[in-house]
């Protein structure tokens, strides 16, 4: 049932009923004989959480010193339906990103150089950026690059003690500082983050508003973040290790 799951993530299908009914019961009956029927899988759907939590751990890579953080919206319905959504009410919030206002959750995503997924976290929307950095960077060491919603002095001498530097763009309003040219270089291909969650939402399908119970949301989004970590080629900055041993230093 997880690789059913998970494969599911990787043939973009648009629903998971067409995919079920029109493509597993009809093309992996050889992979699959004791498939059961399309209702009794759903049935089964939410027990399959806690495994999948489980297997996505086993997933994340190995921290090269290179890191990269930022959090996408996960939207759980239109605007117009905030008033009368009835199956996140109590945990999904209002949040505000880039785009503007959105009710739902953020999915906080730390990657390394090469794209590979080193840890995430799912939050309301109306948690702040710098709130759960402490709780996702147990298996990071060197430089971890954010936009300027990790901006904060504080964050920044505790990642420190822990023996990461974080590296932020400076608002406007502030003195300008000295930064290595390849710190520098680097905050720019921040980007990297920008088109793995494009791929997150649009080839792995984490992202929709037709969920009716959290634990299908859950099943869903977890599965769509391993499917990701099982693509054979992944957005990424190409560094080699002796690139890597001179931008990080000893």
């Amino acid at each position: 049932m997880i690789t059913i799951l998970i494969y599911f993530h990787q043939m973009r299908y648009r629903d998971f009923k067409t995919y079920y009914t029109q493509f597993v019961q009809v093309y992996l009956r050889a992979e699959f004989p004791r498939l059961i029927s399309y209702s009794r899988f759903v049935e089964f759907i939410p027990t399959l959480l806690v495994p999948l939590c489980a297997y996505l751990q086993s997933c994340y890579g190995d921290c090269t010193g290179i890191s990269f953080i930022d959090s996408t919206p996960v939207t759980v319905c239109h605007n117009r339906r905030i008033g009368r959504h009835r199956v996140f009410a109590p945990l999904a919030q209002r949040g505000k990103h880039s785009v503007g206002w959105f009710f739902g959750f953020k999915l906080p995503l730390i990657v390394k150089d090469r794209g590979e997924l080193l840890a995430c976290r799912l939050t309301a929307a109306n948690v702040v950026d710098r709130r759960p950095v402490l709780s996702l960077i147990q298996p990071l060491w060197g430089k971890l690059f954010g936009d300027k919603g990790y901006l904060s002095q504080p964050l920044t001498e505790q990642l420190r003690q822990r023996g990461i530097t974080l590296i932020t763009r400076l608002n406007s309003n502030m003195k300008n500082r000295l930064i290595l040219l390849s710190d520098k270089l680097l905050l720019r291909r921040r980007s990297i983050l920008e088109t793995i969650t494009d791929q997150l939402k649009n080839i792995s399908q984490i992202e929709h508003t037709r969920h009716r119970s959290l634990a299908n949301f859950m099943v869903n989004l977890v599965g769509g973040l391993i499917a990701y970590c099982h693509q054979p080629k992944k957005p990424g900055l190409a560094l080699d290790l002796p690139q890597l041993e001179a931008l990080i230093p000893n």
